[in-house]
């Protein structure tokens, strides 16, 4: 008797739901929205391929969805401090990075002095 290979999935990004209690759920649902409607519109295209590419490596489509969520927030969090146009080559750069996220270092880093 064969037994079944089963992928392993894995683990998924913190939810952006399951953030601080300081976190407005409104918001969050906002960021899910945003990234829903890129992966329905395709635009950016490299927003349903890094999708794909996720979840055919084992993340959930909402691990997926969360991670995509985490690029999409940390492009809008850059605009707004840097007072810069949304630049989508940084944003396509981010997405190609996945499923790492930035760490805390680089996070300050750009805050403070960009990239």
């Amino acid at each position: 008797m064969t037994r079944k290979h089963q992928r392993r999935r894995q683990p998924a990004a913190p939810p952006l739901h399951a953030m601080p209690p300081e976190t407005n759920p409104q918001l969050a649902k906002a960021i899910l929205d945003i990234v829903d409607t890129q992966l329905r519109d395709g635009t950016p295209p490299e927003t349903r391929q890094t999708f794909d590419r996720l979840v055919a490596a084992g993340y959930t489509p909402e691990g997926a969805r969360q991670l995509l969520a985490h690029v999409v927030v940390r492009e809008i969090f850059t605009v707004m401090a840097r007072g810069e146009r949304y630049d989508e080559t940084r944003f396509v750069a981010a997405l190609d990075r996945l499923p790492n996220l930035p760490d805390s270092e680089e996070a300050s880093r750009l805050m403070d002095h960009g990239d």
